[in-house]
């Protein structure tokens, strides 16, 4: 396979893609970041090798010329909400069926030999929720570029890391309410860092035999939603009463959230939840340890009690 040196990371201004985007540079490769306001990419302009363009992907013409002179493509783009529709809906469908068949199509017409697309756990036609199902439509266009594109795809659990927008959810929700109504309380997760995802894309651009392959992503331990939430109480100092829901009112109260402005949770959201997120084989491919969670919620979480900062302290020194 002849070695990767320049890269279009779609989807590299977000908060998987900014830790991909630092990990590629620091391997010495050239990125190229579209995204459609620069100002909201400014935290990835200090990187010495990685050139952020205001572009809009989803135009034909624009991704044709974006991928000109490069090796590879990471496809990073996802949504977790959209109007409804069969067997999903147009949000969902734009972003994660209709990108990747341009991302493909237009990488078939410029020469790339590679391409990194980042799915979902639990992705597959018959899956609970319209986001799932849409996860599944994509994989199936990338699959579809082989042999004229090698493919890789990884299937992350939930992501965590500073900046998430997960665990950084329940801490701002516990410290403002003094009791936590949560539907799909009993819901199983195997949380990933997000460092260990970006360091397998990183990886699965150089390896020949991670083509035509598709690895789940996921952290050492699965964990229900609940104890996730009490476990973010604890961190932030702030533990709160859990009372779980049952779905109907669980989709009561997503039905209501969705229609706050930038909503926290969705009836497709609890829909996903009646699937377990967790994985039944090896959590990272190539033998690779996951990082636990505990290792690393402190250090961004854990600034409201001493047993946490002095945590982060120990984390720091090793």
């Amino acid at each position: 396979m002849t070695p990767i040196r320049n890269v279009l990371v779609v989807g590299g201004s977000g908060f998987v893609g900014s830790a991909v985007a630092e990990r590629l540079t620091a391997a010495g490769l050239r990125l190229v970041i579209p995204t459609r306001r620069r100002e909201r990419a400014r935290h990835l302009l200090l990187l010495p090798t990685a050139e952020v363009v205001e572009a809009d992907v989803f135009d034909p013409p624009t991704l044709a010329s974006l991928m000109t002179g490069m090796d590879a493509v990471v496809s990073l783009v996802g949504v977790l909400h959209s109007r409804s529709g069969s067997p999903y809906g147009p949000g969902f469908a734009r972003a994660h069926v209709e990108l990747p068949k341009r991302l493909v199509a237009a990488a078939r017409q410029a020469g790339v030999q590679r391409i990194v697309h980042v799915s979902a756990l639990g992705a597959s036609a018959d899956a609970p929720s319209e986001y799932q199902r849409s996860k599944a439509d994509g994989e199936a266009a990338i699959r579809a570029a082989a042999p004229d594109l090698a493919w890789t795809i990884l299937r992350p659990s939930v992501i965590f890391g500073p900046g998430d927008s997960f665990l950084n959810l329940f801490a701002s929700l516990v410290r403002r309410f003094p009791v936590m109504p949560l539907g799909g309380a009993d819901a199983r997760f195997q949380p990933v860092y997000v460092e260990d995802v970006a360091d397998v894309v990183a990886e699965a651009l150089q390896r020949s035999d991670a083509a035509g392959q598709t690895f789940d992503m996921a952290g050492p331990t699965q964990y229900s939603l609940r104890e996730l939430v009490e476990y973010v109480g604890d961190l932030t100092g702030y533990p709160r009463p859990v009372i779980p829901l049952p779905e109907g009112l669980a989709m009561l109260q997503a039905g209501v959230l969705e229609m706050l402005p930038g909503p926290l949770m969705s009836r497709d959201n609890v829909r996903s939840m009646r699937a377990p997120n967790v994985t039944s084989g090896p959590p990272q491919p190539w033998g690779r340890v996951p990082t636990p969670l505990e290792a690393i919620a402190p250090i961004y979480l854990g600034k409201a009690n001493k047993r946490c900062r002095f945590t982060t302290f120990q984390l720091h020194r090793s």
